[in-house]
């Protein structure tokens, strides 16, 4: 568990289309095998410290012929943003996926001190 030592603390949400690779051809639907995609997302404040971030996929659209396999997550979190991260393997074919992200963290205070 994550121990919050703020008063002032921030939620930020987003969402975004992550790829819409049928459109042009795209790797993730004409590809075989490990696929990754990662796309960078600015917190519209920055926090004191890095936020706990969660990842969801609120849209998918993919080839019902072929298994649907995907994994979705965030990395390199930092307190002006994170990366969301997508990947599907074997023969899965993605059509295009929307991302929704929420970050809750401590903010900076008038009150806090930079002592450097």
């Amino acid at each position: 568990m994550r121990r919050l030592d703020k008063f002032v603390v921030g939620v930020d949400q987003g969402s975004i289309v992550l790829f819409s690779d049928y459109q042009h051809g795209g790797a993730m639907w004409t590809g075989s095998g490990p696929r990754e995609l990662r796309q960078l997302v600015s917190f519209s404040e920055r926090y004191a410290t890095p936020p706990a971030v969660q990842v969801t996929i609120s849209m998918w659209d993919m080839d019902k012929k072929s298994n649907q396999r995907a994994d979705i997550s965030a990395d390199m979190v930092t307190e002006e943003g994170f990366a969301v991260v997508f990947r599907t393997w074997g023969d899965t074919r993605v059509a295009r996926v929307r991302a929704d992200w929420m970050a809750i963290g401590e903010l900076p205070s008038e009150d806090d001190w930079d002592v450097r």
